[in-house]
């Protein structure tokens, strides 16, 4: 091959569009990269939702050396007795709980690892301190125990990132076969069928594989199949809309909301209360955010505190679908 037509393939491979194409993908590189490391590097309590149970005057006491902490790693508040604090982790109001006992040296500290394990042995580690320093010792109390095949409390997250991994690469699958933007409102329609029927098939398989197959999440297999079905859904048709808008960059962008800002935000790998200030705050509008939380509560938390979660996941589902059809309207128009 001459240098002349070496050049030439060199010159008509580099177009304006593969250039701009490989520089998103640099792009995406790097924003990965500092997202993840920005989440996760330095994980520390900020203001956890904790419950202090104390007889009297013992209990405001309490609380108020627990929320003047360096760094303000507890947000406290004072319960009435140990069967309150219980209830209020049940339903996900707090992360954890003192149960302190005046008439001797030991307290009790009650967390819940189905939560999250990083953060109950964080909890665990800052209050045992705080007791040694008030010359007391600590007794645990895992009341919401994560599974035994789930030691740290992640299968949940794991899954639930499957299932946005299901819900992308079926729509960009769709688009590789027959182009980005479909032609019409009636070949939309037909993609969102398609969708629909791979977060059917696919919420069932992960409900069958982290339930039943790897004994990974308790809960029930029928309402892991129906958070499946709607989180593949949901992010499905955010992947449609996206491309009905922007073409084959609407894949990006979508890599971007879910994967680049979803994930390390979702409370999965550091729940909520251990993530900076950033990352606490957009996650529980994503969908890795708003299906951990969800998977959590169906496996652990007999399905509490999921209706803000649920109703996210429904918009984005909503949202993509209105946007995929109205797309398809206008270009057909």
């Amino acid at each position: 091959m001459s240098h002349r037509s070496f050049r030439a393939e060199v010159t008509d491979a580099v177009t304006p569009r593969a250039t701009l194409l490989i520089l998103g993908v640099v792009a995406l590189q790097l924003l990965f990269i500092a997202s993840y490391v920005g989440a996760l590097h330095d994980p520390r309590p900020r203001d956890v939702p904790f419950g202090v149970v104390a007889p009297g005057a013992a209990a405001q006491q309490t609380a108020t050396r627990l929320e003047r902490l360096p760094g303000s790693p507890l947000d406290p508040r004072t319960l009435p007795d140990e069967a309150t604090a219980r209830e209020q982790i049940r339903d996900r109001d707090i992360d954890a709980a003192l149960i302190v006992d005046p008439s001797g040296t030991t307290d009790t500290l009650l967390v819940a690892s189905g939560g999250g394990r990083v953060l109950s042995t964080t909890l665990t580690a800052l209050v045992t301190n705080l007791e040694k320093s008030e010359r007391r010792t600590l007794r645990t109390v895992d009341v919401i125990p994560s599974a035994a095949h789930d030691p740290n409390g992640l299968s949940s997250f794991y899954l639930v990132i499957g299932w946005c991994v299901g819900g992308y690469l079926g729509a960009a699958a769709l688009a590789v076969s027959a182009g980005a933007k479909p032609s019409n409102p009636a070949r939309a329609a037909i993609r969102l069928g398609v969708t629909a029927l791979i977060a059917i098939v696919g919420g069932l398989g992960g409900a069958l594989i982290a339930g039943p197959v790897l004994d990974a999440l308790p809960g029930g297999t029928a309402a892991l199949w129906g958070l499946g079905a709607l989180i593949i859904f949901a992010v499905g048709a955010a992947t449609l809309a996206l491309q009905g808008l922007f073409g084959t960059i609407g894949i990006g962008l979508v890599i971007l909301l879910v994967v680049v800002l979803g994930n390390p935000s979702a409370g999965g790998a550091l729940p909520p209360p251990l993530l900076p200030t950033f990352w606490k705050a957009i996650g529980p509008a994503l969908p890795p955010g708003a299906g951990t939380w969800s998977a959590r509560s169906i496996a652990y938390f007999d399905h509490n505190a999921m209706t803000g979660p649920l109703l996210v996941l429904a918009a984005w589902a909503a949202i993509g679908t209105a946007v995929t059809m109205a797309a398809a309207t206008r270009r057909r128009t």
